[in-house]
């Protein structure tokens, strides 16, 4: 089954969040929702501005778990590469 690994931000280069799911969409659909309790919901960040595919959650859990340990510059680079405009790649999943 695929994961994903993604990023939610509140705006270009603002507050980073980095989750895990199995199911992307319904996953960011909570967050935007706020049905999601912690980090995300306190700091408002309901954008999707970066997300990676993976074969299995194993995997999905270990890029994460390593992308948390990155210093913030690294992170936002990693963004940036495809996203430099940091739009919200959530519509684009719906289509």
């Amino acid at each position: 089954m695929l994961s994903y690994t993604y990023i939610l931000s509140d705006k270009p280069r603002g507050t980073l969040y980095i989750g895990v799911t199995s199911d992307l969409i319904k996953r960011i659909w909570q967050h935007k929702e706020s049905f999601v309790d912690g980090f995300s919901a306190k700091y408002g960040l309901k954008k999707l501005v970066w997300f990676e595919v993976h074969e299995d959650i194993s995997e999905a859990i270990k890029r994460e778990k390593q992308l948390k340990k990155w210093n913030r510059v690294w992170k936002i680079e990693l963004v940036e590469k495809t996203n430099s405009e940091w739009r919200d790649l959530y519509p684009e999943l719906l289509n």
